[in-house]
């Protein structure tokens, strides 16, 4: 059986890239998830080096994303995208297995 999936979008890919030039860094974005939040987990983003040998990386335009197994079992079936509005710009994970959000959009329950 494959392993669920997420998704990195091209407005993500583009930001990943660019942050991480600014940083003299490899384009990889590793994202986890961590107890805590208001609403009971939170996700947490940071460029990496390179992709440890359990995660599940997905790219998009050259621009990687990592996720460990554990953070991948709440994740699984996400997209990572990048969104710029009024209320400033953040990148937001569309998470279709969270049962409740926050009004930040950085936490989740199951």
């Amino acid at each position: 059986m494959d392993a669920p999936t997420i998704t990195l979008s091209p407005a993500a890919a583009a930001r990943v890239s660019a942050i991480a030039a600014k940083q003299g860094k490899p384009a990889l974005l590793r994202l986890s998830v961590e107890g805590g939040g208001c609403s009971g987990f939170q996700y947490k983003f940071g460029l990496d080096d390179a992709p440890a040998a359990d995660d599940t990386v997905v790219e998009t335009d050259g621009v990687m994303l990592a996720v460990d197994p554990v953070s991948l079992d709440l994740v699984a079936g996400c997209t990572l995208d990048y969104v710029e509005s009024l209320g400033g710009s953040a990148f937001r994970v569309n998470n279709p297995l969270a049962a409740a959000g926050c009004g930040c959009g950085s936490s989740f329950s199951i």
